[in-house]
């Protein structure tokens, strides 16, 4: 069936030797994200989708097939899990035994969901990233503008090309020199520099002529951080990090006191040395970040676990109200610096937006021109009715999709990502749907997205790391989302453990959906991809964003049906008595929410700060 067609050059995509870190070894990207465990699941997989009908469905355990299961045409062609590992026995040390005997794997996110579409999928974030960053702190100003972060890898690789994209100057450090040239070669990194001092020199001349660069150094980048640190000039505004750090002590992160070369040999030869250096080398890091930030830097963890590690190394990370009272991130303490999320991309999440995309399974790159012009034509027509929050995303997605040719992301599928809200995705599918059916593109789209999205994943310390309402450790979301996505017509839905952040961090999924120019093509996708982006923000407006709630309202208004249930801030003033009641009648505090309220916990504090129980019965209703 075309279905489990395009699910089969979805899964070549994935492991083209253009676009997979490690190809050889199953791998796509972050080091250890699979596709499959053995070569033998990747045979097994595809001869089942070459055989089976659109009455059978596919199971795979972590890259395992289970083999083929009689279902119906609306049902789900392939259903995936990886790493679905009871809760107590979700440790690295696990991981390893059942990733050995191939009982288990760590499926990364679009990895082993097989959506993955080269770092395209990366270079748009990272670009709406840095520009956000120059809004919010340097008041527009990126012209000139210095971002320093590291890693040239499967996600890490779009810095350079984001960099350029969004006007200023990106320096990216990477210790691996076949990875820091595959991005030259591909003309991502516009100039190689590995001495520190004719990096800085070079950094003085462009700041100077304002000239936008990406420049590759091949080093350390704690090597650059602490050089920039020693300079009187402050050469650099903004920085992050994009080292595996997911994956710390099994070649994630390559410590400052070792090349890349005796790094690779101690991991294996030493492991518990190996991990000492990598934590001495993060503690380094961080003081020479603290001294940078003291001078006006602009930092922000990427979600790559940076700042989790950093405070298992013992670093210093957490803000200063958090240190003095003990806390840590787990119990109501916070960090110094935020994530991407908490810093941008959770407002833009909140109204809906996230990285939609698709793949045209044709492979001519006329018929993703042709679909760059159907997206922009619907993007014009839906600004026209949106609020201003919103018009605001559609402008920069509308710019990104016209100008998405000349900037030439297009490595391995032919494939498109644009950020994207509930009304523009469903859009978007029922105009591809309709191109596919008259012939403008020649053969079926696959749409899909990033897990990293409104709905898809929960994972505290990244795409859920904004919500403070006390769920930020549940996951409920992600995985209600793959059941009702599998329930309303995906062609295929993953759910994972790890991704991102690490395995055991983090839940998530993701989803395929086949626009073949029918019209029930046409019928699953308004279905499925209204539910696929609802859920998440009926979820961000229960835990009390604006925006959230803003967007949750206008979609009742547009969708039939929905009826979600919306929080109701209460009056100060009856909670304030409420509480007092309690007080006098001998309630107990029991729990204290985030580090500014964790004072609660002190004798005296303020009662209105703190969530009391044991309320007696004779106390008024």
């Amino acid at each position: 069936c075309k279905q489990a067609a395009s699910i089969m050059l979805m899964i070549m995509n994935n492991l083209d030797k253009r676009v997979a870190q490690y190809p050889h070894e199953l791998i796509t990207y972050g080091g250890n994200g699979s596709v499959f465990s053995n070569w033998a699941q990747y045979a097994l997989v595809m001869r089942y989708l070459s055989e089976m009908t659109d009455r059978q469905t596919l199971v795979v355990y972590s890259g395992h097939p289970l083999g083929l299961f009689p279902s119906h045409p609306d049902a789900p062609r392939a259903i995936i899990t990886n790493g679905m590992v009871i809760p107590n026995y979700s440790t690295r040390a696990q991981l390893d035994k059942m990733y050995a005997t191939c009982v288990s794997q760590y499926g990364q996110m679009t990895a082993g969901s097989y959506c993955y579409i080269g770092p395209q999928g990366i270079v748009h974030g990272t670009t709406i990233s840095i520009l956000s960053a120059a809004r919010k702190w340097l008041g527009g100003r990126i012209e000139g503008v210095v971002y320093v972060s590291s890693g040239l890898g499967g996600m890490s690789g779009a810095q350079p090309k984001a960099a350029r994209i969004a006007g200023c100057i990106g320096v990216t450090a990477e210790v691996d020199a076949d990875a820091l040239y595959k991005r030259h070669r591909q003309g991502w990194v516009d100039e190689v520099i590995d001495k520190v001092p004719a990096l800085l020199e070079r950094l003085r001349e462009l700041r100077a002529s304002k000239e936008s660069k990406s420049i590759g150094y091949l080093g350390n980048i704690v090597d650059l951080w602490e050089a920039f640190a020693k300079e009187e000039e402050m050469l650099v505004e903004l920085g992050s990090d994009q080292t595996s750090l997911h994956n710390p002590f099994g070649g994630g992160y390559t410590p400052v006191s070792l090349t890349y070369e005796e790094s690779k040999a101690m991991l294996v030869d030493d492991p518990a040395l190996f991990k000492q250096h990598v934590q001495d080398s993060l503690k380094r890091q961080v003081t020479a970040l603290h001294k940078l930030e003291q001078r006006g830097l602009r930092f922000w963890d990427y979600g790559n676990a940076f700042l989790v590690e950093a405070t298992r190394a013992g670093a210093n990370v957490l803000d200063e109200a958090s240190s003095k009272a003990g806390l840590t991130p787990d119990n109501g303490g916070a960090f110094r610096w935020p994530s991407y999320i908490q810093a941008f991309m959770g407002d833009i999440f909140s109204l809906g937006f996230g990285p939609f995309r698709w793949v045209c399974t044709s492979g001519k790159e006329e018929d993703l021109q042709m679909t760059d012009k159907i997206a922009a034509s619907v993007f014009r027509e839906l600004m026209k009715h949106a609020n201003e929050k919103a018009k605001g995303q559609y402008a920069d997605n509308l710019k990104w999709v016209e100008e998405a040719g000349k900037n030439k992301m297009v490595v391995g599928s032919q494939a498109r990502i644009l950020y994207s809200n509930c009304e523009g995705r469903a859009a978007l599918a029922a105009a591809f749907n309709e191109a596919v059916k008259d012939g403008r593109v020649s053969a079926p789209i696959v749409a899909s997205r990033d897990h990293h999205d409104v709905s898809g994943t929960d994972s505290p310390y990244r795409e859920t790391s904004d919500v403070y309402d006390g769920s930020a450790f549940t996951a409920d979301m992600a995985v209600q989302n793959a059941l009702g996505d599998a329930a309303r017509g995906a062609t295929w839905v993953a759910l994972h453990n790890g991704g991102g952040v690490g395995w055991g961090e983090v839940i998530n999924g993701g989803f395929g959906l086949v626009l073949d120019g029918t019209a029930d093509a046409g019928r699953r996708a308004e279905s499925m991809l209204s539910w696929d982006v609802s859920n998440g923000l009926a979820r961000r407006s229960w835990a009390g964003n604006a925006n959230a709630q803003l967007t949750i309202r206008e979609e009742m208004q547009r969708q039939d049906g929905l009826a979600v249930t919306l929080p109701v801030k209460a009056d100060r003033s009856l909670v304030h008595d409420a509480l007092k009641g309690a007080e006098n009648a001998g309630g107990h505090v029991v729990a204290a929410r985030t580090s500014s309220v964790a004072a609660s916990k002190i004798p005296g504090a303020n009662p209105l700060e703190a969530l009391r129980v044991g309320i007696p019965a004779k106390l008024p209703a």
